[in-house]
């Protein structure tokens, strides 16, 4: 038992995939020796990636699996022995084909089999050696990988390969000894190499758990990942803090960068501070997306007119590294400042006209046909919140206008924030300016929502648009499959109108996006279709929000469309299944509701006069004397009270089950007792469909 080490040694990874690659390839090796009795899966290994290489190291790997006892199915007796008894032909060709020609009958074991008898076949099973197991890991290992684009490339002796980038060297060492297995053209070794720079030549392993310090010292690689990502981070902080700096916040580039380099060294630079005329957001981007520069910024979180570059190289002069970044990024930020210029000379407004060249979907016309639905949706949306529509039109009107802009143009990612920017230097009303950028909120995840009613009423209008336009064309999502981000917008959509919260209806606002669209351009059934698709995004967001699948599934079930009512219907329902009542109130309704799926014709209202048992009057007495309680509980949306008020009626409806039978042989009676059950299954789903509560 000793540690195995498999390295693979390539040019340099796809950088925002690397981690993710280094994970499959350790795990899918580990699996794969652990199924082959090679490993355990549960205990802990050690992943390194770097841009040039993956590898894995594995504690107490054998170099042979234990043997197993096998029990294998031979036959069915009937099969196996002929009529007179006697072993069988078939018998014969099936021992052959396990590798048991010469056992005899005798030493087969006979047991039940189902409805029948068969013979089974009891024998050790030698464990696989290492280098088979080895072997078939690291081919489903590098298999499985999940390599975001694919390379063909052809080895120095012909042989043609599939994988993420061309390989080089292979390394398997078990212990000190070699295991011959073989990947991608190459065969295992002993022999890597360190940084392309900082090293000399070729690195011949000496023994497994020996990699990350030989590696280190000879190589000059910090190999694992996180460890790599820590000590960026930690030399980062250090250089801001020493300068009185914040970083700007950078998680993904620094998993960018900690997949770009094997020896991380943080120098500092500066540029002109003439530059901080240009929007922050525009030199941020630039460094960050262009030159994977880390910006700093204040206490106050003002962007400083200094950076930190994180190289790959080590150099006791560190003023050509510095300097050559500095004249670099200097041209990146004169190009930008240019764009903020040039842009400026334009007023948005007549830039909106542009938009009619550039298309938005070919069923569905341009981005000016677009913006003007837009403007019309908006200012009805606004008109329904009691905000001013005017302003909801004109930035709804410029909303789209900087797609057309060179700044967004070489930076789409600004795309609503430039708006904002050039809507204010053409003296735009600043609730105007606001919106333009607010309109594309909630862009992901946990973003941030707009913050007045006049950015919420552009923002719906836009993903409403987006919804009904791309899903009334039938681009429905499938499975992982959303290009056109309907599933985003939807979610974007119910968090507006949950969280703000806004006295909105969903079905409506889907009508409203669908009537923009002239004539038959979209289905005419995609407001129904739609927030049946969104009922179930908002299924989601409430699980994700903690709430229990059976409260929100007897949310869910009344198909609302008031939005800003669920998480109060929510909460009430959680605070019902804490009363004594509440299993008993959800069971009963259960029933009403399997007793009236098999009802024949219209229930009318309950008739007294037709009642024979007290238990029913009683039950219709509750009913009647519950209902406009809880009706006006409900307008009022106090949900909780008029769950907790419900809980009353368990007493007479308990009572009704015991004692009165619902379907009588005379059919008024019947009919007249269907249509009570009827009225009670009205009231106790008043606010959420509680026979989903029911175990």
């Amino acid at each position: 038992m000793t540690a195995l080490l498999v390295e693979l040694l390539t040019e340099e990874l796809p950088p925002k995939a690397l981690q993710a690659i280094g994970n499959a390839f350790a795990t899918g090796i580990v699996n794969g020796l652990a199924k082959r009795g090679l490993a355990d899966a549960s205990r802990p290994h050690r992943t390194f990636a770097t841009p040039r290489r993956l590898a894995v190291l594995v504690d107490d790997v054998p170099e042979k699996a234990a043997d197993l006892p096998k029990r294998e199915k031979v036959l069915p007796v009937s099969v196996a022995l002929d009529a007179a008894g006697k072993p069988s032909a078939a018998l014969a060709k099936k021992l052959a084909a396990l590798g048991a020609a010469h056992v005899t009958i005798d030493q087969l074991e006979r047991a039940p089999d189902g409805k029948q008898e068969s013979f089974f076949y009891r024998f050790t099973a030698p464990g696989i050696t290492l280098t088979a197991g080895l072997q078939a890991a690291l081919t489903e290992a590098i298999t499985q990988l999940p390599i975001p684009k694919v390379m063909h490339y052809q080895t120095p002796e012909g042989e043609e390969v599939n994988f993420v980038r061309p390989a080089h060297r292979l390394v398997a060492l078990h212990g000190d000894r070699v295991v011959p297995v073989r990947a991608l053209g190459l065969d295992a070794g002993r022999e890597t190499f360190g940084h392309r720079f900082l090293s000399a030549g070729a690195i011949t392993l000496a023994s497994a758990d020996g990699y990350d310090r030989q590696i280190r010292d000879q190589g000059s690689i910090v190999p694992g990942f996180e460890e790599r990502r820590t000590a960026i981070a930690d030399a980062l902080g250090a250089a801001a803090d020493a300068r009185h700096a914040k970083l700007a916040e950078s998680a993904a580039l620094l998993d960018e960068v900690t997949a770009l380099v094997e020896f991380p060294v943080v120098y500092a630079g500066t540029f002109d501070s003439a530059f901080l005329a240009v929007p922050q957001e525009c030199l941020i981007l630039s460094m960050k997306q262009h030159q994977k520069y880390f910006p700093l910024v204040d206490a106050s979180g003002r962007l400083l007119s200094q950076f930190l570059i994180v190289s790959n190289q080590k150099t006791d002069d560190r003023s050509n590294i510095v300097h050559g970044n500095e004249r670099v990024l200097r041209a990146r930020l004169a190009d930008a400042k240019f764009f903020f210029d040039q842009d400026r000379k334009t007023k948005l407004e007549t830039r909106v006209d542009k938009l009619g060249a550039v298309v938005y979907h070919n069923k569905l016309g341009t981005q000016l046909q677009r913006v003007e639905r837009l403007q019309r949706l908006a200012g009805e949306i606004a008109r329904l919140l009691h905000a001013n529509a005017d302003q909801a039109v004109r930035a709804a009107r410029l909303a789209k206008a900087d797609l057309v802009t060179d700044m967004v143009g070489e930076f789409p990612e600004l795309q609503g924030l430039m708006g904002q920017y050039y809507a204010r230097h053409d003296g735009e009303d600043d609730a105007v300016a606001r919106a333009i950028e607010a309109h594309y909120h909630p862009r992901f995840a946990n973003d941030s929502l707009p913050e007045d009613n006049i950015g919420c009423a552009v923002a719906l209008a836009d993903k409403l648009d987006t919804l009904t336009g791309i899903y009334g064309i039938g681009l429905v999502p499938t499975g992982d499959k959303d290009p056109f981000g309907l599933r985003r917008a939807a979610l974007g959509v119910l968090r507006i109108l949950a969280e703000r919260p806004l006295p909105l209806d969903l079905r409506q606002l889907l009508q409203l996006a669908r009537n923009q669209f002239a004539g038959d351009a979209v289905a005419e059934s995609v407001a129904a279709d739609l927030h049946g698709f969104m009922l179930e995004r908002l299924r989601h967001y409430l699980r994700e929000r903690g709430f229990e699948a059976g409260t929100v599934d007897a949310v869910i079930a009344q198909q609302p469309t008031r939005i800003d009512r669920v998480t109060p219907r929510l909460e009430a329902v959680r605070a019902f299944l804490a009363l004594p009542e509440a299993a008993s109130l959800a069971a009963a309704n259960k029933r009403i509701r399997n007793i009236l799926r098999k009802a024949e014709g219209t229930l009318s209202e309950p008739d007294r006069a037709l009642m024979q048992e007290p238990a029913e009057i009683a039950l219709l007495e509750a009913v009647d004397a519950l209902a406009p309680r809880v009706a006006a509980l409900v307008d009022a949306e106090d949900y909780a009270a008029a769950l907790t008020l419900l809980s009353g009626a368990r007493q007479p409806v308990d009572a009704f089950f015991d004692d009165v039978m619902v379907m009588a042989d005379e059919p008024l009676v019947r009919q007249n007792r269907l249509g009570l059950l009827a009225k009670l299954d009205r009231l106790m789903n008043a606010v959420a469909d509680i026979s989903r509560l029911a175990a």
